[in-house]
């Protein structure tokens, strides 16, 4: 190689190596411009209602810089200072005295952010707004935001609760039950309308004495776990089931009474022990029994009155009856639990339970809808080694999802088989089933539309569960709920 091409290559190394410093120097130039301003995967973080004093779950959002600089963040800082309740941490950094400083973002490039909220106890009833801003301020002014959202409750915690004499749950505010909250024998606990248990994870209620829980349409009693926020987007802890037990009542419990109640999202719903099937067990009227690992209801030589109610959705079945006394008048009992490994049938009962004889004294359905996903909802076995033991059961007037069978005890009833309109079909709106959100208000092209035994209807349930009229156009439908004229859009 000559000098000169020795001069020209190490020549054109230089410049080579002068284009790409300079071209580095290009990518880590930073605007100042006022326009160059952040964007974010989320303008709002709502915590919706929290409790006060523990925190809630970790939030993220990507902060992203659309720009083709770089850009430079002198300051990043919450609204509400060092006393606000969030706690911020902004790519790797964590937030000290409500602020921090110093960050910048490539050319089309992202941070994350993680924040979570933690609003201290104030021992009062009424909500606390804990809104704030978390507020980005560029290097050329631009000041772009976030807006945080919550709403903190105060809740009356228990732990290792145990009611040993008559007492009066008001719902001034929700109480937390950390573990099991006990009702003693011989003791009444009654909820007023409005009141609002939270239990914990595997904690939940047994009843030894009685149980009052007095809701009304407006203010219905509340009983479900204490998991709030999202599981993932848009998906709620509540709408999960197995947040929490459920509600035992057991042998030396009697004439319990539950009223426009939402008992949802446990491991199992109502469990009653076998008892004095002389006495009644439980009555429940205008309530719901919904979302279950387990079973909804599961009785074991129990006597129970339910009516107006809905039982819907269980891994098990959401009823389970071994031997008794039952009576159930416009409710709708459906099975449409979305885990569809394990799930159970919408009704199952025997007046036996492996070599132990349970009589079924009566299991009466009158104006009333059994179904499920399945093709066979209604399972009932008597027992085959003891003959004459009771095994009596009747439907009437009911929306059953079964087999016909001309030697089933069934009068006036009408069989879920219409593909058009049969099983989830039934109701309106449809199910969300992203969202686990599941409605069972009646669609008028129901099979149950109209068929209830109106002297029935008259007498005890004029008015659905949500109170409305049951006869205006002179018939009445089955279930607990009425039959609406679908919105004109969707009409055929």
């Amino acid at each position: 190689m000559t000098q000169m091409t020795r001069i020209f290559c190490l020549c054109l190394t230089a410049v080579c190596l002068l284009l790409g410093i300079t071209a580095c120097m290009a990518d880590e130039e930073y605007t100042t411009a006022m326009d160059a301003r952040l964007t974010f995967s989320k303008d709002t973080i709502s915590f919706d209602t929290i409790f006060s004093g523990q925190p809630t779950g970790t939030y993220t959002f990507m902060v992203y810089n659309p720009s083709k600089k770089a850009i430079r963040i002198p300051e990043v800082r919450l609204a509400g200072g060092s006393n606000s309740p969030y706690r911020v941490n902004i790519d790797g950094m964590a937030m000290a005295g409500g602020s921090a400083r110093d960050f910048e973002i490539a050319a089309r490039d992202s941070m994350r952010v993680f924040l979570f909220v933690n609003p201290p106890e104030k021992d009062q009833d009424a909500l606390e707004d804990c809104s704030d801003e978390l507020i980005f301020t560029t290097e050329g002014g631009a000041v772009c935001s976030v807006i945080l959202q919550a709403k903190a409750q105060d809740v009356y915690r228990k732990k290792g609760w145990v009611v040993t004499r008559d007492t009066i749950l008001q719902s001034n505010r929700p109480y937390q039950i950390l573990d099991s909250l006990v009702v003693a024998p011989g003791v009444t606990l009654t909820l007023a309308p409005g009141t609002q248990l939270f239990f914990h994870a595997d904690a939940g209620l047994r009843v030894e004495g009685t149980l009052m829980a007095v809701g009304t349409l407006e203010q219905p009693v509340l009983m479900r776990g204490d998991r709030l926020g999202n599981m993932f987007t848009n998906q709620s802890y509540d709408a999960i089931p197995g947040q929490w037990q459920g509600v035992t009542f057991t042998e030396t419990s009697y004439d319990n009474y539950l009223s426009y109640c939402d008992i949802h999202s446990g491991t199992y719903g109502l469990r009653l022990d076998s008892c004095d099937r002389s006495r009644m067990t439980l009555s429940v009227e205008n309530s719901v029994i919904h979302n279950f690992s387990g079973h909804a209801i599961e009785a074991r030589s129990a006597r129970m009155y339910m009516g107006n109610s809905q039982v819907t959705n269980a891994g098990g079945d959401c009823l389970h009856l071994r031997g008794g006394h039952y009576l159930f008048l416009h409710c709708t009992i459906g099975n449409f639990y979305p885990f569809a490994g394990g799930r159970g049938v919408a009704l199952d009962f025997a007046n036996y339970e492996g070599e132990s004889r349970l009589p079924l004294e009566q299991l009466a359905f009158v104006n009333s809808i059994v179904t499920g996903y399945s093709k066979d909802e209604i399972m009932g076995s008597q027992s085959e080694r003891y003959t004459d033991d009771a095994f009596a059961y009747v439907f009437q007037n009911c929306l059953l999802n079964t087999p016909e069978d001309e030697e089933m005890n069934a009068v006036n009833v009408a069989w879920d088989v219409d593909e058009e309109t049969a099983r989830e079909k039934n109701f309106y709106p449809a199910f969300d089933l992203d969202r686990l959100i599941f409605t069972f208000g009646l669609h008028p092209k129901s099979k149950a539309v109209g068929i209830a035994d109106l002297e029935f209807t008259q007498l005890n349930y004029p008015k659905d569960r949500l109170g409305r009229d049951r006869m205006a156009d002179g018939t009445a439908d089955a279930g607990c709920y009425e039959a609406q004229p679908l919105p004109e859009a969707e009409e055929p």
